[in-house]
């Protein structure tokens, strides 16, 4: 049996938090439905944008897996699908008001089948980790969409310096802020004792992996983990909204 949660907090600077994420229960297709979402573009609509991309993706592959037309489900397709519907109505929503324009948000989601197979995208630097308690390893299962990611890439800047790099929260890709968005595609799977983990940069980047690790070996149960977390980055003042979500196989 799958167990879930999630917390938010605006951090020890922010006056608003404009991540969001939402967990829904799909017992038909023996599924989670999830997503975690990280606003940017003012503090108005930043949030605005985070909170109507994440509830647009979650309705779209709710209304599917539900559907009375039984049809092959595609993941891919579908998450992809729902993603550019996010993405059509936080990018609709910013051309009604200026100060909306040019809001957007990062977004990391999918559906997380009862038996443990994972489908996953992202658009942005928010995460999903594979943690595994019986081999002692955390895998990032996303890729970064951000500057310090390519810079990464390309051999400019080491790890050490990525951490610390004043662009940082620079983001090459996001939900809401142009007419299309290309999201990336994952599968995984998680086996018992195994935790899906996922998290906004304000986490990430208080954090290390190994942290999380150590924490994920000491608290296995997803409320206490998230818990955890969310105090050890508030106890290092986070800058930023830190938003996360633990499911336990």
């Amino acid at each position: 049996m799958m167990k879930s949660f999630g917390l938010t907090d605006k951090g020890n600077v922010r006056k608003d938090n404009q991540d969001c994420f939402i967990i829904e229960r799909c017992e038909s297709q023996n599924c989670l439905v999830l997503a975690l979402c990280d606003g940017m573009g003012g503090a108005k609509a930043g949030g605005v944008a985070s909170q109507l991309s994440n509830k647009a993706f979650i309705s779209h592959i709710y209304g599917r897996l539900t559907s009375r037309v039984k049809k092959r489900l595609d993941y891919e397709t579908l998450l992809k699908e729902a993603c550019s519907e996010a993405n059509g109505v936080s990018f609709e929503y910013s051309r009604f008001d200026e100060a909306f324009n040019g809001m957007g948000t990062t977004l990391v989601g999918g559906i997380l089948k009862f038996d443990g197979s994972g489908y996953i995208i992202n658009v942005g630097d928010s995460r999903a980790y594979l943690i595994s308690r019986r081999s002692r390893q955390i895998t990032q299962i996303t890729r970064d969409h951000s500057l310090v990611e390519e810079l990464l890439e390309y051999g400019a800047i080491t790890e050490e310096e990525a951490r610390v790099h004043p662009q940082k929260n620079i983001i090459t890709r996001a939900v809401g802020s142009e007419a299309q968005v290309e999201a990336d595609y994952y599968r995984f799977s998680l086996k018992s004792g195994d935790i899906l983990l996922l998290c906004s940069d304000g986490l990430s980047n208080t954090l290390t992996d190994q942290e999380m690790l150590s924490f994920a070996e000491d608290y296995p149960d997803p409320e206490a983990l998230c818990h955890q977390l969310m105090d050890c980055a508030l106890k290092r003042d986070a800058r930023d909204n830190v938003t996360v979500i633990a499911v336990a196989k």
